[in-house]
């Protein structure tokens, strides 16, 4: 289970990971395994821990007062997981985070990031991380307020095209922010 991350790790980081480095990462994350449906964290819950996904895929939503979902994250293998102001700020989360496949992670408390700062590619890595973080959603919000939908269905496809494979129809439509309906037209109109 580390040696994926391990090598997640060395592919950010121009920083060699030392035998004690890889050590003290085992000693700090702790694998956890979800079952499909099953919460990583549910609304109202402080955000205890993020989790690296080794295995499977997990979905961050909203809930509003009618029941509708609003899908604001999707990851999969080699992405993080958690509610970052949640985690950060020690704040109720307004998000829930599920397993949409049988996942496997690697988790971390808020108290054990400290200790890797003491890991010189951790920091790079992270440092990496933010930066890329901050680039993607950027152009999420570009999308949502200035491309058709059409637009934003075809940049998630060339972006993440193995979203469109592992999550359902339903889902790929609350992400992008468009009706189930509005989805099927513009794949079917893709096709053509």
């Amino acid at each position: 289970m580390y040696d994926s991350f391990i090598k997640y790790i060395n592919t950010y980081s121009t920083t060699p990971l030392r035998d004690s480095d890889i050590e003290l990462i085992k000693q700090v994350f702790v694998p956890r395994k979800l079952r499909k449906r099953q919460y990583f964290l549910q609304e109202g819950e402080v955000c205890k821990y993020m989790g690296f996904i080794v295995k499977g895929a997990l979905r961050q939503y909203s809930v509003d007062e009618k029941g509708n979902e609003h899908i604001v994250r999707l990851q999969i293998e080699d992405w993080w997981a958690g509610d970052r102001e949640s985690f950060v700020m020690l704040t109720p989360s307004i998000y829930n985070i599920d397993a949409w496949e049988d996942t496997e992670l690697l988790t971390i408390t808020k108290a054990d990031t400290i200790t890797l700062d003491q890991i010189p590619a951790m920091h790079e890595l992270m440092r990496k991380l933010d930066e890329k973080h901050s680039f993607a959603y950027t152009k999420r919000i570009n999308a949502a307020i200035s491309m058709s939908a059409e637009q934003r269905y075809e940049a998630l496809a060339q972006a993440y095209p193995e979203f469109l494979q592992r999550f359902p129809q339903h889902i790929i439509a609350s992400y992008l922010g468009i009706t189930k309906e509005t989805l099927s037209r513009v794949r079917s109109s893709r096709k053509k």
